[in-house]
């Protein structure tokens, strides 16, 4: 399945180190002036080489709008996109054709469809999650229509965490250092020990953090499209990822029923709860308060050092990768869970409009 979204859908093609990625979003409403601009930033925070800590493959990323906008405005047809890949560098990864690399989809894919592109992973690369983006930065504005704010920022590094609660936090200064973490001294750290694991031609996990506000009460459904659950599988769909919690999660799991249950009071003829254990969602359906979930995201497998694998005739052998790879994906992914997150809420927004015709 290469489409993401019931009313709301994004299709997405292109390889890694093909002619480029694109798609194709269908049910985006019409009349929505699109800052084109805003777009484009959303591709410059996730696009490789921005910083020291980031793949220093030098690719601009721009996209190229072929139908569904006009004059700046949606149309409400199919819109179409294009990302040209112009800094691949495929040669690197000729002595990977014929084995597997180990934790990665090298040999899942080749068991599954009896052919793959070995250059940079192709299809299964994260270089794909640029149509998200893009798609998520539109979602983006037609949630900013409804006062939907989303805003997610990097939680942990390895062992080094952001002990913080989102409430006690400056979310506005996520975008302030390199590592996008809203805490300057843990950012610090962070940026340290992802320093310390490309010296060592090795890579590092950790974990988002994203915090959604504005969405109304009675989005979602109570059974198989409940709003916590589309999260989960949009979220464990992104490369890499390899866990998902919202509210209170796991840690959720060490309280009592009355310690965590989520009491409602009257705040002014508005409904609130006292608590926000919930993560802003009951029943599969969101009641008005803050959602926020964590996103759990291991070691990148492609290292810059030697590793014993096996070959395409399951011989034993070693292999040694060159290309250009993130020590550790968490800067460059928030703005995709961000778009994630976007794709999500419009679909819903929009099922939402329809549950009440």
């Amino acid at each position: 399945m290469n489409s993401f979204g019931q009313l709301f859908r994004l299709t997405s093609f292109g390889e890694s180190h093909g002619a480029g990625i694109g798609g194709i979003i269908d049910g985006c409403p019409a009349g929505i002036q699109l800052n084109l601009d805003a777009i484009q930033a959303e591709l410059n925070r996730r696009k490789p080489g921005q910083s020291k800590i980031t793949t220093q493959r030098n690719e601009t990323d721009t996209v190229e709008f072929f139908s569904g906008i006009f004059e700046g405005q949606t149309t409400g047809t199919p819109i179409g996109f294009f990302i040209r890949n112009k800094d691949q560098h495929s040669n690197d990864y000729n002595n990977l054709k014929d084995v597997f690399r180990p934790s990665h989809a090298d040999y899942t894919y080749q068991q599954k469809y009896g052919v793959r592109d070995h250059r940079g992973g192709g299809r299964s690369s994260a270089r794909e999650t640029i149509a998200r983006v893009v798609a998520g930065a539109i979602a983006r504005q037609l949630l900013q229509r409804q006062n939907i704010r989303i805003q997610a920022y990097v939680n942990s590094v390895g062992s080094i965490e952001l002990d913080k609660p989102y409430t006690l936090l400056d979310l506005s200064k996520t975008e302030s250092n390199i590592v996008r973490c809203p805490d300057a001294e843990t950012a610090e750290k962070m940026i340290e020990r992802i320093e310390e694991a490309g010296r060592n031609h090795d890579t590092v996990g950790g974990t988002i953090s994203c915090v959604i506000t504005g969405v109304p009460v009675g989005w979602g459904a109570p059974v198989f499209d409940k709003l916590h659950a589309t999260l989960g599988f949009a979220m464990l769909g992104i490369n890499a990822v390899k866990g998902f919690e919202y509210g209170s999660g796991f840690e959720g799991t060490k309280l009592s029923g009355s310690e965590h249950n989520d009491v409602f009071i009257n705040d002014k003829g508005n409904v609130k709860t006292l608590t926000n254990h919930s993560g802003g969602i009951q029943g599969g359906i969101s009641n008005g308060q803050d959602i926020y979930f964590k996103v759990a995201f291991k070691p990148i497998a492609t290292l810059l050092k030697e590793q014993k694998t096996i070959d395409q005739s399951l011989n034993e052998t070693t292999i040694n990768p060159k290309g250009r790879h993130d020590p550790c994906v968490l800067p460059r992914a928030v703005p995709i869970v961000e778009s994630m997150a976007a794709l999500v809420l419009a679909d819903h927004y929009l099922m939402s409009k329809l549950s009440k015709i």
